[in-house]
């Protein structure tokens, strides 16, 4: 394990400590509960939260309220997640090496605990755990509650589905992705620019993890091709089965990995001259992505 990984692993680790005593208080003895839980923790880099720490490396913020908002987008992520493995949707059963909650508990459950987990996001964000003023968290549940919606995850998982097995133009293809993948990212990095008060910065970090969101969902794309499906914890090359719209079917493999390339240099010298020495942590996560194995 690298000196990111590490950084990534304690990161995953502070969250999941925070969700864990944040679920304790709400206790109940039901299956929605336990499917909540199943969702919510079972496993996986929380790559998002460790982009929320490092943004807020650029204006030398609170870890302890990072992790918060960290906490925050993993509950809407997670939800995403039980969401798209539906039946309805892409039909997976297995997520992170696992059965999909809707496997375990149920299809019906599961739905329930997906939306249980995105109101979980906006009672984070408000509740006394976060501490900062009330503007400020009325900005950040505006923020993530735009890139859930119909102009992001849901509307982003929309027209996934709809582009199945149609021949699609890059350009609607990355406009897909930016809503399934980019807009939640583009928050992780907003939100340190909401949370320290410096909304001048909002649209330029909106616009790196619109950048960034693009590249991870590219390089996933790409996992599913040449991954290893132990590492991934699910079946490589369903994208190809179910006819999925990607960029790499439309550049082909070659093309795509020059393009990834250059989103990595347009990210990287965007942060240095505008952040200097303190996007380095930051820029480190966005190499990280070209080298993930997971």
């Amino acid at each position: 394990m690298n000196v990111t990984e590490k950084n990534i692993s304690k990161v995953a680790k502070d969250v999941d400590i925070f969700l864990k005593k944040f679920l304790s208080k709400k206790k109940q003895q039901s299956k929605l509960y336990y499917a909540i839980k199943y969702g919510l923790f079972s496993g996986g880099k929380k790559f998002r939260s460790y982009l929320v720490i490092n943004s807020g490396k650029l204006f030398n913020l609170n870890y302890k309220n990072l992790i918060v908002i960290g906490a925050a987008v993993e509950c809407m992520h997670s939800y995403s997640l039980i969401h798209d493995d539906l039946p309805s949707m892409d039909n997976d059963d297995y997520r992170r090496g696992k059965k999909s909650t809707h496997k375990v508990f149920g299809e019906s459950t599961a739905i329930l605990a997906g939306n249980s987990l995105l109101t979980l996001a906006f009672e984070i964000l408000t509740s006394n755990q976060l501490n900062s003023n009330y503007k400020v968290k009325s900005d950040l549940v505006y923020s993530l509650a735009s890139s859930a919606g119909y102009t992001g995850i849901a509307g982003g998982q929309f027209l996934d589905l709809k582009f199945e097995k149609m021949k699609v133009n890059k350009n609607l293809i990355v406009d897909m992705q930016n809503k399934k993948t980019g807009e939640l990212i583009s928050f992780c990095l907003e939100s340190a620019a909401i949370l320290s008060g410096k909304n001048s910065h909002r649209k330029f970090l909106k616009n790196i993890g619109m950048d960034l969101g693009l590249l991870f969902q590219i390089t996933d794309d790409l996992l599913d091709i040449f991954g290893d499906t132990k590492k991934i914890g699910k079946p490589t090359r369903r994208d190809n089965q179910k006819g999925k719209a990607t960029i790499i079917k439309n550049i082909g493999v070659n093309k795509t990995i020059e393009f990834c390339y250059k989103l990595v240099d347009s990210i990287t010298e965007r942060l240095k001259n505008k952040y200097r020495t303190r996007a380095d942590s930051l820029i480190d996560s966005v190499n990280f992505l070209l080298r993930r194995e997971h």
